[in-house]
C-alpha cells in the first residue's frame, strides 16, 4: 500500500487489532479494545516471516517494510527478533510506525534501534492536552513519553521522523504549539511530519486543521516540519453495483481489497493508487464487500471513505 511518509510500504502487523498503550480520539482504526503496557508474544514469530517470505518469493516491490499495524507494535515483546528476522531474508529497509510511549523502557529502545527508520508521535507537550487527545493508559505521562524519545535519539544512530497529529480546537492553540516545539528540539528528530484528520476517525466531531493553518503551524515548528496530511481528495459520486458470480480469482482480489480496509479506512481513489486497479474494478469489489454487509460507506470531508463495519 502507498505511504504518504514511506513510499511503497508493507505493513506487518504484529499485535492484535487496537491492542494500545493509548485510545487517541482522532484514530483512523478505530477505538482501543484493549488499553495495556504489557509487552508479550501477541503474534508468533513463525507465521508473520513465514508470510513475509512468501510475498518476497513473489517478487515484492516496496520501499520499506513498516511493522505497524492496528495497535501499538511496541507492545510485542518479539519485535527485535522480528526485525532481525525480516533483515535475514531481505534487503528492503525495515521502518517501526510506532506512537513513541514505551520508549522509555530500555528493551524497547533497543528493539526499535535495530530498525533503519523509526516514526513515533508526539501530538502533545503538555499532560492535560495529551490526556485530551491521546487518552492514554493510566502509567504513562507526557514526561515519560518526551523522556523516552529523548533517550531513544541519544542512543539512535538512524533516521527519526516525528508525526505531529493535530486536531482542531485540541492541540492547535499557540500555547500548545509553542510546547510542542520546545519538546521538538530536546528530541531532535530528523523530520517532524505534521497530520490531520482527514479520514474517519474514532471519535465523532473530530476536526481536521484547514491545509493553510497548518502549513502555518509547520512554520512555527521549524524547517524540518513538513505537512503529509492528504488534502489531495476530491468528491466523487457513487457508481451503480454490479452483481456478478465470483471466481476463484475475483474471491482473491475481493479477500485483498478488505484486508487494506481492515488496516485503514479508504476511498477509492486510495484503493486505486494501492492496488493499481482501474476505477471500475475497485468499485465492482467495493460494491460486493457492501452487498456482503462486511463493508460500510462514511463520508468525511466531502470524500467518501469505505471501512470494515
Amino acid at each position: 500500500m502507498p505511504s504518504r511518509r514511506l513510499g511503497r510500504s508493507l505493513g506487518v502487523d504484529i499485535v492484535p487489532h487496537k491492542v494500545c498503550t493509548l485510545d487517541c480520539v482522532y484514530c483512523q482504526v478505530g477505538r482501543s479494545t484493549e488499553i495495556t503496557i504489557e509487552r508479550k508474544e501477541y503474534v508468533a514469530i513463525g507465521p508473520v516471516i513465514a508470510e513475509l517470505k512468501n510475498r518476497i518469493a513473489k517478487g515484492l516491490q516496496a520501499d520499506f517494510i513498516t511493522i505497524s499495524g492496528s495497535g501499538e507494535p511496541t507492545l510485542n515483546s518479539r519485535l527485535g527478533n522480528i526485525i532481525d528476522e525480516i533483515k535475514k531474508i531481505t534487503n528492503i529497509p525495515v521502518a517501526v510506525l510506532t506512537n513513541g510511549t514505551l520508549l522509555f523502557d530500555a528493551s524497547v529502545r533497543a528493539d526499535c534501534a535495530k530498525a533503519d527508520v523509526v516514526l513515533p508521535s508526539l501530538d502533545a507537550a503538555d499532560e492535560a492536552t495529551f490526556q485530551k487527545i491521546n487518552q492514554p493508559h493510566k502509567d504513562i505521562s507526557i514526561e515519560k513519553v518526551i523522556s523516552g524519545l529523548c533517550q531513544f535519539r541519544r542512543q539512535y544512530k538512524g533516521q527519526i521522523w516525528l508525526e505531529v497529529f493535530f486536531v482542531e480546537g485540541i492541540n492547535t492553540g499557540d500555547e500548545q504549539i509553542a510546547k510542542i516545539k520546545k519538546a521538538i528540539v530536546q528530541i531532535q528528530p530528523d523530520r517532524v511530519q505534521l497530520n490531520t484528520a482527514v479520514r474517519p476517525t474514532a471519535q465523532p466531531g473530530i476536526k481536521k486543521v484547514e491545509a493553510e493553518k497548518l502549513q502555518a503551524i509547520a512554520a512555527q515548528l521549524g524547517e524540518k516540519a513538513e505537512v503529509i496530511a492528504d488534502f489531495s481528495f476530491h468528491s466523487h459520486r457513487k457508481d451503480s453495483e454490479n452483481r456478478t458470480g465470483e471466481s476463484s480469482d475475483e474471491k482473491n482480489k475481493s479477500e485483498t481489497l478488505f484486508s487494506i480496509l481492515k488496516r485503514r479506512p479508504c476511498s477509492v481513489e486510495d484503493l486505486c493508487s494501492g492496488l493499481g486497479w482501474h476505477r471500475n474494478e475497485v468499485l465492482k469489489y467495493v460494491a460486493g464487500l457492501q452487498q456482503k454487509g462486511v463493508v460500510i460507506a462514511e463520508e468525511k470531508g466531502g470524500v467518501m471513505f469505505f471501512r470494515p463495519k
